[in-house]
């Protein structure tokens, strides 16, 4: 929801680091991969009850996704990077709850299938958006650098990334929040079908 207000700030902070790396020739693509990785182990570590280290890796996991951005802006950006980045950020947001659920899948599993299944719903209709979009001509005026049409909404990365650090804070409150923020995700895939109607009516 207010992720096209927090662009400029990130890109201020992380466009001095991005042009360090490019210059030493770090790739955007293998900041996304790594970031990917970091992403799964912050799962691994929470399927294993290592919470704070959970922490620690989204918060790196995040810092990639920023990164990458920055460097590619340098470099120049390409479709295969357009491509991984959105790709692999929706492998994180389902694998990120998963580990929830195997700490304590009594407690957890439902309401984990729940919220991946409301990732499921949001994450479809971006997409599907975003192709049909692009088959348009249609951009993005709150993400005119985004490598696809991005279609806001009530969760975006901020949001997600928000309650994935609560989840790390107060394990025992997962239920609770994966319930609340899976409702708010189905919402937004929602009101993203009904704009999807709307704008590509014939």
């Amino acid at each position: 929801m207010i992720d096209a207000a927090l662009l400029p700030l990130q890109r201020r902070l992380l466009t001095p680091p991005g042009q360090w790396l490019a210059a030493r020739g770090v790739r955007a693509d293998q900041i996304t991969i790594l970031g990917c990785a970091i992403g799964l182990a912050a799962a691994v570590a929470a399927a294993l009850g290592l919470y704070g280290l959970a922490l620690a890796g989204l918060a790196l996991n995040r810092l990639a996704d920023g990164l990458d951005g920055a460097v590619a802006r340098v470099t120049g950006p390409t479709d295969r990077g357009a491509f991984l980045d959105i790709a692999l950020d929706f492998v994180f947001y389902a694998a990120f709850p998963l580990g929830f659920v195997l700490a304590d899948p009594g407690a957890n599993a439902v309401p984990g299938a729940v919220l991946i299944s409301s990732f499921v719903l949001s994450g479809t209709s971006f997409l599907a958006f975003a192709v049909v979009a692009a088959k348009r001509g249609m951009t993005a005026a709150d993400y005119p650098t985004k490598g696809i049409h991005y279609l806001g909404g009530l969760t975006e990365g901020f949001e997600t990334i928000a309650v994935f650090a609560l989840f790390c804070l107060f394990p025992a409150e997962f239920p609770w929040l994966a319930y609340g923020f899976a409702a708010a995700a189905a919402l937004t895939g929602v009101i993203r079908y009904a704009a999807g109607w709307r704008a590509f009516k014939p």
